[in-house]
């Protein structure tokens, strides 16, 4: 295809990039380096005179000085890079402080992931790659175990197997956060093995990390099993052929064979799911845990939405370290990637 054709068949695709996507990411990132305008203060005095004694009596409150506040300009006051060290984020002053008074090295660790950052980014990070793990795993078992049935059950068996990924992750949320409710299926189910009545899911932290965890795997596996199971529709048969009759077991046709095919799609897989289980937030809602987990993502939604005061330059700080901290994370897969295309 000629240069010139090639550019403007991507041109339409390389605009709304740009627009959509380049333009937001530099608005985002100028907005992160100022600080919200702080409301000004007066002290007004309301007095008031007792008839009875002709006394006054004068009470000093404080309100939003409107003047002031109109003659404020700009989107804030501009501060660089402080709001990256700031309390919300980095928190250096705050783990300098944690350094001089700590008396362990443990409870150092344990106070430092206390910070909303750093408690966040832990679940984050776990959700991230437990997750991943998880499905990439299931959505090879089950698209080998699909592709090894008779033909006649294999069409309702992927239905199935795609229900979850049909269902909006808010609404699957909801129906877990329902069914693990003292009163739902679950709930009342490990109460009764457990032969405590008043044992409450939702109360133990560690509890909810696992119940978000089997949402965020049991949601996501039937993406994975459906591009694995199109990918051994395309295994060539002559290989296979080939390494029976040079007396490979099942096990290595799998390893030999099956798995360097489907590797640019387990690549695809994990590039996809690492970007989109980085940015966890609908489970946390849907669950109602902001209690015993909070993601960066819902860090930016407090910031944003849920505070009375909002934090716009904090929530566009924090959208920064999310995209960085993603690129980090797909880094290693991309270089995977380019080595295999150079290759």
């Amino acid at each position: 295809m000629p240069h010139r054709t090639f550019f403007w068949f991507i041109a339409p695709s390389m605009i709304a990039m740009i627009l959509l996507i380049a333009l937001p990411l530099v608005g985002v990132t100028y907005q992160s380096m100022f600080r919200e305008h702080q409301k000004p203060l007066k002290e007004v005095q309301n007095c008031t005179v007792d008839f009875m004694t002709n006394t006054q009596k004068c009470v000093t409150s404080v309100s939003v000085d409107l003047e002031k506040l109109k003659e404020q300009k700009g989107i804030g006051e501009f501060v660089g890079l402080k709001l990256y060290g700031g309390y919300q984020l980095f928190a250096f002053e705050a783990i300098g402080k944690e350094w001089e008074k700590r008396k362990s090295l443990g409870q150092f660790i344990s106070r430092v992931f206390n910070l909303p950052l750093y408690n966040a980014l832990t679940f984050t990070l776990t959700y991230t790659f437990v997750t991943t793990l998880f499905v990439l795993l299931l959505g090879l078992v089950v698209a080998f175990a699909i592709n090894n049935l008779t033909q006649s059950i294999r069409g309702p068996v992927i239905f199935a197997s795609l229900l979850p990924m049909i269902i909006t992750p808010l609404i699957g949320s909801l129906v877990l956060f329902w069914m693990i409710d003292g009163n739902g299926i679950l709930g009342s189910a490990v109460q009764f093995v457990v032969g405590d009545p008043d044992l409450s899911l939702k109360a133990s932290t560690p509890m909810v990390w696992a119940v978000i965890l089997i949402y965020g795997i049991w949601h996501v596996t039937p993406f994975a099993m459906i591009v694995f199971y199109a990918g051994l529709q395309t295994v060539p048969s002559d290989q296979i052929e080939a390494a029976m009759i040079d007396g490979g077991s099942r096990w290595d046709r799998t390893r030999y064979v099956v798995l360097p095919h489907l590797m640019p799609l387990i690549i695809f897989v994990t590039l996809i799911h690492l970007m989109d289980a980085f940015r966890v937030f609908e489970p946390i809602v849907g669950f109602s845990a902001q209690a015993h987990v909070k993601s960066i993502s819902f860090l930016i939604y407090e910031h944003l939405v849920v505070q009375e005061t909002k934090l716009w330059g904090t929530g566009s700080a924090t959208s920064v370290v999310t995209i960085i901290m993603v690129l980090i994370l797909l880094t290693p897969v991309l270089i995977r990637t380019w080595r295999d295309f150079r290759r």
